[in-house]
């Protein structure tokens, strides 16, 4: 585990492209392809989330009224609502902390989504990286962290690890003076939320963000909330143009955190964690070949590290299959590559393709 210092230079900086995201291993492409490259639950939204978004389009011509999707969202955490804020997804969260908070030392622990670093740098801050390593199994070490970072980024389950860290080592960050900000977009994925930090106001300084995109399918409608205190909250409101999230968005978010969504999410995750074990079970058979999966794994996508592994993807492409590509992470180069999880079926099929792919790769 190290740090690095980085200024607000291009985003292609120290070779990584921060703006690179799972959807462009699928956009603008002819071809049929698999989409294991993008993390969004299959065969979302469901049929009755879709019939209340559609239902709500007879509301179009007046102007969007948060205040129930916020109380709702509330309720589920159990929280007042002053500590709420909603936004057009995960993404608007990371760019209004960046633009609305006044730090002087912020630091993003690597490997995780890029999107909060790229906002950092946007808004002109320089940002350092804290890299967790595959040798300690991409585990947080807070003391790794620098003392005098005021600002504190990272994912749980992260992004593109799966690791899950433990609350009480996310909570050592702590410090007077500084944000702790806890991506926790896949935390419905993990039976039973064990580890989640949504809903606690015991940690000073604690910002925790939460997507409706991945569980829900609902990336095109841009839906999420930022959990935090009450000043934070309206420091963010503040940096936030008006009427920030339409009337279909806060449709969803009501929708999604009632308690048919939430008994639909936690059945969901226990099918991701089997579909995630058959996954994993088939990439070991592949060791022999120098595949390694990062893990244990918690959330809804493995990350592997074998040889060649940018010739496997392009091969996987041939045979119909995207993958996420990992060296636009930092801390990880091109020998990483990112899996969603599938079905059985899915998983059985991309199993095969991968023996293929490997023995091409070979040759």
């Amino acid at each position: 585990m190290r740090t690095e210092g980085h200024g607000t230079e291009g985003h292609g900086a120290e070779g990584h492209d921060l703006r690179h995201h799972g959807d462009a291993e699928v956009r603008d492409d002819g071809s049929a392809l698999v989409d294991l490259a993008v993390n969004v639950r299959a065969d979302t939204p469901p049929a009755w989330l879709r019939e209340r978004i559609a239902a709500s389009l007879t509301g179009l011509a007046a102007y969007p009224d948060g205040r129930a999707a916020r109380a709702a969202v509330a309720e589920r955490h159990g929280l007042p609502a002053e500590r709420v804020l909603l936004t057009a997804g995960a993404a608007e969260a990371f760019v209004l902390l960046a633009r609305a908070l006044k730090v002087r030392r912020p630091v993003v622990v690597h490997p995780q989504f890029t999107e909060p670093e790229a906002a950092l740098r946007d808004a002109g801050h320089t940002v350092d990286r804290v890299l967790l390593r595959a040798e300690d199994g991409f585990r947080l070490d807070p003391a790794a962290v620098p003392e005098d970072a005021d600002l504190v980024v990272l994912g749980n389950p992260t992004n593109p690890t799966s690791v899950l860290h433990p609350a009480a080592t996310i909570a050592r960050l702590a410090r007077p003076g500084r944000t702790v900000v806890v991506d926790e977009a896949f935390m419905d994925a993990v039976p039973g939320e064990r580890e989640a930090l949504a809903g606690r106001t015991d940690v000073p300084g604690l910002v925790v963000l939460r997507s409706l995109t991945k569980t829900w399918g609902l990336a095109g409608l841009r839906v999420g909330y930022v959990l935090a205190g009450p000043e934070t909250v309206a420091d963010l409101e503040r940096a936030q143009p008006l009427w920030p999230v339409s009337t279909p968005a806060l449709v969803a978010a009501q929708e999604c955190v009632s308690p048919r969504a939430l008994a639909e999410a936690a059945r969901a995750a226990h099918r991701i964690a089997a579909d995630r074990a058959r996954l994993v079970a088939g990439l070991e058979e592949f060791a022999a070949d120098g595949l390694r999966v990062a893990g244990p794994a918690e959330g809804p996508f493995v990350l592997v590290r074998l040889p060649r592994a940018a010739a496997v993807r392009r091969h996987l492409r041939d045979l119909g299959f995207a993958v996420r590509r990992g060296d636009t992470f930092p801390g990880l180069g091109e020998e990483w590559l990112r899996l969603a999880v599938r079905d059985g079926a899915v998983v059985n099929s991309f199993l095969q393709a991968l023996d293929r792919a490997v023995t091409s790769a070979r040759r």
